[in-house]
């Protein structure tokens, strides 16, 4: 059974950072698992920070401005090429990960074959992984419009301030439909030490639950070479990675 992690918040709050240390996590945690990392923020920031060619994207199949690594294979249906297509856009991270980079989505209410045979192509790859963790455009609205998945856990990234605890609350009424009955909850990032009291009033005011919290890191801050990998927030996201609904018996 696939796990399937949503990181939501604002541009600029760290959740390509989250998405990517979690995914370092995970792949401590369970080196055997196979693990998706679908970039689905425009920016396409999770693909760069892997160094990966984001050009290579599922816009580009629905666009067909997408060139193949090797020729279009002969006799396939329209859903068969799709399925094909994504194989051929998938980038490795290392032996049991990979990323895949959707850049612009189609609106669910378009009424092209092509909406419907991404999504049901997309469905069928995310299946085939046991994490897939997705690094998303503000909330999960956005996912939607591409694929229609059942998200288990959303983190909502946003950082400790009056103005980012309302967004939060916004991105939460927003994403809850899409989520169903999974787990949605906030993690706070840059907290800085004397903030942290200050924090957790600011989303009890807004009835935020809290899942977890990042300390302010120097290294990230001052950091430009977009690699988003520190050990402290890898330790945070350790501390309150065993209050996510995560399925133990299927991941151990």
């Amino acid at each position: 059974m696939t796990l399937t992690v949503a990181v939501t918040g604002k541009s600029g709050s760290g959740k390509t950072t989250v998405a990517k240390n979690m995914f370092s996590v995970f792949r401590k945690a369970f080196p055997e698992k196979t693990i998706l990392l679908f970039d689905n923020d425009l920016t396409c920031e999770l693909g760069h920070s892997f160094g990966k060619d984001v050009r290579k994207t599922i816009y580009g199949i629905r666009s067909g401005k997408h060139e193949y690594k090797t020729g279009i294979p002969a006799n396939m249906t329209k859903q068969e090429y799709v399925e094909w297509a994504l194989e051929d856009i998938l980038e490795p991270i290392d032996d049991n990960t990979d990323l895949i980079v959707s850049w612009l989505s189609g609106s669910k209410d378009c009424r092209c074959p092509i909406t419907k045979q991404i999504n049901d192509a997309l469905v069928k790859l995310i299946n085939r992984y046991d994490i897939v963790i997705f690094d998303c455009e503000f909330d999960l609205k956005y996912l939607y419009q591409l694929v229609d998945i059942q998200i288990d856990i959303t983190l909502i990234v946003t950082q400790p301030t009056v103005e980012s605890a309302k967004l939060a609350q916004r991105i939460e009424e927003y994403s809850a439909k899409y989520a169903a009955d999974g787990q949605m909850g906030v993690v706070l990032n840059s907290v800085k030490n004397d903030d942290m009291q200050k924090a957790y009033s600011v989303t009890e005011q807004y009835d935020l639950s809290v899942l977890g919290m990042i300390p302010f890191d120097d290294t990230l801050a001052e950091s430009d070479d977009g690699e988003k990998l520190s050990e402290n927030v890898q330790n945070a996201i350790e501390q309150f990675y065993y209050r996510l609904n995560i399925p133990r018996s299927d991941l151990s």
